[in-house]
This record gives structure tokens, sequence and C-alpha cells, in this order.
């Protein structure tokens, strides 16, 4: 987790936080096929899709708090941990939406400020900058939506855990999407920041 660090980067590769980070990027694509797999007639596999869901937020625990314990920050893991979560909250997204677990307004809404993070990348690396710094504010959204996202996929069944499931998930969506959205707008402050005083220097 790259919470504003200042400690000091490394160009290692091969360190235990970024091998967490790639085991958390390569169980994307099983998770997706987890959660899909009733959509194309087979079996339900909520259960395993959960399990991948839990160590992957283990992994974005673990990989952070080594990173720091073991100065083992590095220029790799600074793009390998959003890269992961972004992923993950993609993929749940498209699986979710295509059962019909969440609505498309509220995927329309993730994926809108997902597009804004995008275009403001795009002029900070038009202006010589590197993408912006994970913050807290982002870091608390992001925890929010992996809460979220498997506590509704666990709504999708019948019985007081899926009624009580469906409660805590919508209002972990409401605080992680609000959340999102305001780490979103100070993301386009701080571009517009550093964009401004470009200009004036110019």
């Amino acid at each position: 987790m790259e919470v504003q660090e200042t400690r000091v980067q490394t160009d290692r590769v091969l360190t235990i936080p970024n091998i967490l980070s790639m085991a958390r990027l390569a169980g994307v694509p099983i998770f997706l096929w987890l959660i899909l797999r009733p959509e194309f007639g087979g079996p339900k596999s909520d259960g395993w899709a959960l399990l991948v869901l839990m160590l992957s937020g283990i992994s974005d625990y673990l990989d952070g708090k080594l990173a720091r314990r073991w100065n083992q920050i590095s220029s790799l893991g600074r793009l390998l941990d959003p890269a992961a979560d972004r992923l993950y909250i993609l993929s749940t997204l498209v699986g979710l939406t295509w059962r019909e677990i969440l609505p498309l307004w509220l995927t329309a809404v993730l994926l809108a400020r997902e597009l804004l993070l995008l275009v403001m990348v795009g002029i900070l690396r038009r202006h010589g900058y590197p993408p912006p710094q994970v913050n807290f504010l982002g870091k608390a959204a992001t925890f929010n939506l992996m809460y979220a996202f498997p506590l509704l996929l666990l709504s999708d069944a019948s019985g007081w855990i899926a009624s009580l499931a469906a409660i805590f998930g919508w209002a972990f969506a409401g605080w992680g999407t609000t959340l999102y959205w305001w780490a979103g707008i100070l993301y386009v402050v701080q571009v517009r920041r550093l964009v401004r005083a470009d200009a004036m220097a110019d």
C-alpha cells in the first residue's frame, strides 16, 4: 500500500512485497472466472470467489506492511499495488453487474471516476509528472469497496445471513463510492495546482 511514503525507493523487482502484489494480480482472472461460472452454465463458485477476494485483501495489507518494515519499497511496487486494486475493483464490477447484483448506475459512477483519473494521469504525463501517489482517502475508499463487494456477492442467496450481508454490503458500497469520488476530486485539485505552477513558471 503506497500511502505517501517518504522512505528510500529501490529498483529491486524480486522482493517479497512485489511477489505478493504479482500474486494478487494473477488472482484477478481467476476471481472473474469463478464469479462468472454460473452465467456460462457452470456451477456456482461464490465461496471460492470470496476466498480469492479475502486472500487479495490479506496480501494487499501485507505487501505494504512488509515493504515498509523491510525497507523494500520499490518503484515497481508503487505501480503494482494500485494496479492490482483497480483491476480487482474493475473485475468485481464486471462480475457483479453481469450477474445483476450491482445496478448499472453504480457501476457507471465508479467507472466514471476511473476515467477521470486516467485523464488526470494523461495531463500529468504531458507536463512531465508521474502518476499521483495513492493517498489515505483513496486507500480508505478502496478498502470500503473491497468489503462491500464480497458482502454483496454473499447477499446473492437466501436466508438471514444474505439479508445481513446486503445491509452491510450496501453501507460499505455507499461509503466507498463517496470516498472514491472524494479522493478523485482531490487528485483533480492536485493536478490543477501542478499545471498552474508550471504555467506560472513559464
